[in-house]
């Protein structure tokens, strides 16, 4: 190990590491080449005149990965990742989207998070309730990974040569497709069925996320009787009379409320209509792909409305992939607020970055929903009768209700939902 650094690291940038803990070693042997194109070394943090050179404390120094630049610039954790991500053309969508202000400091406490919840001796290091051994099965984990990676980068990398209602739908297919494939992906090794007609029902005509129970062979569901067949076709129909009847009336009154006619009139034809036919469809040819809206409005609290009744789809993933792994380490409180974190932050791709405005209102109102869960389980909110009957359907309803303009804010109704509607003749 090199005492003091060389001519040759002087002209480089130096990215330092933690070479005690296995899961930064492994991640700097995995990207050393391809930071090596782009004029960046790698040493360890433990490299003797590191300290001194970047004027830290024995304490200080292994708290997070650093970036040295040539012309003396430091940077640390969050920060010096998305100076890294800058350099490259592929990675450039992930430094924009780190660099709006609303998202900066979440960006750099979630890597402050991670940090702090790794536990390193002997060599070993490993996230604390995400398990040590992940490691060994590294390949198969990207493959699984990549996609939900990679997929969302390729609309931020065209979004000025498409128009920003497309940009929204290819975003959202996007993420769609990547978090379809790590489902999938997931299930196949568990040794569901994977035959050309299950696999492609459910990677191409089926927008749940519960791979294990659709291509399962076992608990077959019961035939949906005549009435969900009824009114599914009926929110279907509404959902159609809004969008190309009613939005169209009350454009010249109010553009904005047009808008949000509109906006209501798709989530009718597509979640409560369409998915729920598909799901009929399936579950009458035997197949288990139960609604991903099971009466939301019914819902006596934010609990039961985020968790059993609106989109199950994602819940099925943030339960599984965010809210399980990291309630180890942050308790249920804190990993319920991660999860509404989360959302908010795959919201903003979705609506803010195609309407080119609102950036960190749609992360607002999903903070308000976790903090409005955390507030139903709190001795004050179980006095109070939230969670339960009207008392908890009236808060439920306030709460989603209430703050529902920062999740669809004016400039994406301005700038994407008029003129989708426009676009396909509703307006």
């Amino acid at each position: 190990m090199n005492t003091e650094i060389t001519d040759n690291e002087k002209e480089n940038s130096l990215v330092f590491y933690d070479a005690d803990c296995r899961m930064c070693v492994a991640l700097a042997r995995g990207f050393g080449r391809v930071l090596g194109s782009r004029g960046f070394a790698l040493l360890p943090l433990q490299t003797p005149w590191v300290s001194r050179r970047l004027g830290l404390t024995e304490a200080q120094l292994l708290a997070e990965m650093r970036l040295l630049l040539p012309d003396g610039k430091i940077f640390g954790g969050a920060d010096a990742v998305l100076e890294i991500s800058r350099r490259f053309w592929w990675a450039r969508p992930f430094y924009l989207f780190g660099r709006l202000p609303a998202l900066t400091p979440l960006l750099r406490w979630a890597y402050g998070w991670i940090a702090r919840h790794r536990r390193c001796s002997n060599g070993a290091c490993e996230i604390v309730g995400l398990g040590g051994n992940a490691a060994d099965d590294r390949g198969r984990v990207v493959v699984a990974l990549l996609p939900l990676l990679v997929l969302p980068t390729l609309p931020l990398l065209f979004a000025r040569r498409l128009e920003a209602w497309v940009s929204m739908w290819v975003m959202a297919f996007a993420l769609y497709a990547g978090c379809k494939w790590l489902t999938y992906s997931i299930a196949k090794r568990r040794g569901v069925r994977t035959d050309w007609l299950h696999k492609f029902g459910y990677l191409l005509a089926w927008p749940g996320m519960n791979a294990a129970a659709f291509l399962s062979e076992d608990n077959r569901p019961a035939k949906p009787q005549a009435r969900e067949w009824f009114f599914a076709m009926a929110r279907t129909s509404l959902g159609a009379v809004l969008v190309w009847l009613v939005a169209r009336i009350v454009s010249p009154v109010s553009l904005l409320l047009a808008g949000w006619v509109g906006m209501i009139g798709l989530i009718l034809v597509l979640h409560f209509g369409v998915f729920h036919l598909l799901s009929l469809c399936w579950r009458s040819a035997g197949i288990n792909a139960e609604p991903l809206m099971r009466s939301p409005m019914l819902a006596r609290s934010l609990s039961e409305f985020w968790g059993r009744r609106w989109n199950t789809a994602f819940h099925e993933l943030a339960n599984r992939f965010t809210f399980r792994p990291l309630r180890r380490v942050a308790g249920p409180t804190g990993a319920t607020l991660l999860v509404f974190l989360v959302s908010g932050l795959i919201h903003e791709l979705v609506i803010s970055l195609p309407a080119h405005g609102g950036y960190g209102l749609p992360t607002g109102y999903f903070f308000i929903q976790g903090l409005g869960v955390i507030g139903e389980h709190t001795p004050v909110g179980r006095r109070m009768g939230l969670g339960r009957g009207w008392c908890g359907w009236l808060f439920t309803m306030l709460v989603i209700a209430g703050p529902v303009f920062w999740l669809f804010h004016p400039p994406f109704v301005h700038n994407v939902i008029l003129p989708m509607l426009a676009a396909i003749g509703a307006t």
